[in-house]
């Protein structure tokens, strides 16, 4: 089984590889400091602990066109699960890229008009003041205190920053924050970190508004999106990898499918019957996974 892992994992690999060649010769620019080879190694290692539902192996269960374009949406945002900075679900036969929000914080500061971001909570007994300057919000300040952030979350913001010093501001109040937290399907995550979790949720719907009018590359923005929508009905505070993981969903809202040659390498074993009957039902699932996280663009905006 050793020896299959190893030939599966030099197959995906290489077709990655191939892949972001081909992208990097269409404009994909691969950040100075980020080694791909090195990330693919590092999501291969984690990709080992990685588990369904039923406890079996991702690398057995998932196809390797979802492992594949899952690998290559990491490597064209320049995320390194050895920084926690993304995660992979298994739904189904799918795996999936979610990021962090250390994850989110990067990528962002990978578009081209982006010097930093970063958030804030706003708990009862702070002053927080903006206005709406030209019909975009605008912070005027905000004062707390140490002792504060034992009180009641009233909202949170974030704060975008350009390279021409301008900074774009997002802010939610704790009912919306709730709102979105309404579309997990757990809630014992949000219980146990609010404030990271209020953060999280504020700078990720932030980070869609400015990624979609951004000028970059649309490779970048493409893998963006697709690893955002995985995340429409699926919060998760930036904790541990394994405390994440156990937050996983149900539905998977599905993203577009780079296509990627595969050597010929076959499996010891063919498909039984309920694997073939998993794969010929796979399109009509995704249709219908997709236009749930369709549904979610008026709930949680991210």
């Amino acid at each position: 089984m050793t020896n299959q892992l190893a030939i599966i994992q030099k197959d995906i690999t290489d077709s990655v590889n191939s892949k972001i060649g081909e992208l990097q010769k269409e404009g994909l620019v691969i950040p100075p400091n980020y080694n791909a080879s090195n990330a693919l190694k590092s999501a291969f290692f984690k990709l080992q602990e990685v588990k369904d539902r039923n406890g079996k192996p991702a690398l057995e269960v998932c196809t390797r066109e979802s492992i594949a374009n899952s690998l290559l949406d990491m490597v064209v945002q320049g995320l390194s699960p050895a920084k926690t900075q993304c995660y992979f679900i298994v739904y189904g036969t799918q795996l999936q890229l979610n990021r962090s929000y250390f994850g989110t914080q990067a990528v962002l500061k990978r578009l081209t008009n982006v010097r930093d971001i970063w958030a804030n909570v706003i708990f009862d007994g702070d002053v927080f003041d903006y206005e709406i300057d030209g019909g975009r919000e605008k912070l005027i300040k905000h004062e707390t205190n140490f002792l504060n952030r034992d009180n009641d979350i009233l909202g949170a913001y974030a704060v975008v920053k350009t390279n021409d010093d301008e900074e774009i501001l997002t802010v939610m109040t704790r009912k919306e924050i709730d709102t979105s937290w309404s579309q997990a399907k757990t809630t014992n995550v949000q219980k146990k970190f609010p404030q990271e979790m209020a953060k999280r949720t504020v700078i990720n719907r932030a980070a869609k508004a400015f990624i979609n009018t951004s000028d970059d590359s649309d490779l970048l923005v493409e893998a963006i999106n697709n690893s955002t929508e995985n995340e429409y009905d699926n919060e998760r505070v930036d904790v541990t990898p394994e405390a994440e993981a156990q937050q996983q969903i149900e539905e998977n809202a599905n993203s577009e499918i780079i296509d990627i040659e595969f050597s010929e390498v076959q499996d010891d074993a063919p498909l039984n019957k309920q694997q073939e009957q998993t794969r010929k039902q796979g399109q009509p699932e995704k249709a219908q996974q997709k236009q749930s996280a369709m549904d979610f663009e008026d709930g949680p905006g991210f």
